[in-house]
Order: C-alpha cells, then structure tokens, then sequence
C-alpha cells in the first residue's frame, strides 16, 4: 500500500507532497551555488507543469507542495519536448499520457541537476533516489498542515533553530512582497492572511495529523 501512495500517477489538476533524497542518504547540496543552480532548472523543468506553494532544499533531501496543471494550462505546451505527443488523444489515453509526460520533466530536473552535481564533485552515478516519492492531498486543512511541516524540516533535522532565518525554503517568499511564481495569495488565503500564517507556523502543530502525507 505504501508504493503505491507513494510511486502513484501525478493526476492533472491534483495536489501533491513531493519528495526526494540522495541515494542512500548523500548529500544533494554543497554550498549556496547548489541550492540557487537547483532552483533555476526547477523554474525551467516544473514551473511551466505545476503549481508550487511551498519548498524547501536541505542538504541530503527535498520537499515540495506542487498542483500539476492540466494539459490546457500549460502555456507555451507546443513548445515543450514531448508535449506534441498528446495531440490527438483523448480522455483516459491522453491523462495517461500526460501523465507521464509530468513525471518525465520531473526525471529530467533530477537528471539536469545530478549531471551538473556530478562534475562539480568529480563524482560518477544516480545522485536521486528512485522513483521519487510523492502524496496525493485532498484537504484544505491537510494544506495548511503541510505547509507548516515542509518549513519546519531545517529545524527538525538541525539545520537552524529558526525557520525564519532559513534561507532555502519559501517562508520567506510567502511573508515578503517580492514578486514570485510562487502561489503566494492561495497559500495565504489558506490561512485566512499573512497574521495567522506567521501565528500558526509559530504554533506547536501536531504532525501526527497528517502522518499519512509526510514522507522522509
């Protein structure tokens, strides 16, 4: 049963916790260098087929609360390599398809980002373990919950004792003004503004709630 929540079809149109690590628990990110390159080619490989509301990079591991678009809200599709494979199909042949067409793209950041890892450490192999792992949520108050933990990771594995002050995971995108891709106002309307986000990620938050949604 745990396979299969957690190797499951990325369904248009549903939400997921995303998760990798490096294979047999190796470090994923060196320096700061790493963390920003990671993030360039997920705007490249993910952002034009999912929807992101929070994220955050440590050093052996990653998590992400990403929607995946349907195939008509992916702008610029025609452009993207192998999305031409979808014209023509239809109904459960074409979701399955595009389907794996999204965990395609996926592979490929892991792939981009390994190769480039890979040359920089004078390392040879799979950096990523596979597959990488991923949850369906299916409820607003799973969302808020979530969002809570995934900022809450480099303080629970000892990266800081603050999550404010961590600088690789979207808490502080979502607080600030900047312009971002991020879904910053749906995130912040999940927790009725910006005040109750900050008050709850303040919170003592029992995780035990949401125990069948993280994945470490």
């Amino acid at each position: 049963m745990e396979t299969m929540s957690t190797t499951q079809p990325l369904i248009p149109g549903n939400y997921y916790h995303i998760y990798n690590k490096g294979v047999n628990g190796i470090n994923l990110f060196y320096s700061p260098g790493n963390y920003e390159y990671f993030l360039r080619k997920y705007d490249e490989h993910i952002d034009p087929i999912a929807d992101t509301f929070a994220w955050c990079l440590l050093g052996n591991h990653f998590h992400l609360l990403v929607r995946i678009k349907e195939a008509e809200e992916v702008v610029g599709g025609e452009n993207l390599i192998g999305f031409g494979n979808l014209l023509g199909l239809e109904g459960r042949e074409k979701e399955a398809s595009y389907s794996l067409w999204v965990s395609k793209r996926f592979s490929n950041l892991f792939n981009a980002y390994a190769k480039a890892l890979n040359r920089q450490q004078g390392r040879q192999g799979t950096l990523f373990e596979r597959p990488f792992r991923r949850k369906l949520v299916d409820s607003e108050r799973y969302f808020r919950q979530l969002v809570v933990y995934i900022h809450s990771n480099p303080v629970h594995h000892g990266f800081t004792d603050s999550y404010k002050d961590y600088p690789w995971s979207s808490y502080g995108t979502i607080v600030s003004a900047k312009p971002t891709r991020l879904q910053r106002n749906q995130v912040l309307g999940w927790f009725d503004g910006r005040g109750n986000f900050v008050d709850t990620h303040r919170q003592i938050i029992d995780f035990d709630f949401i125990n069948h949604l993280i994945i470490e």
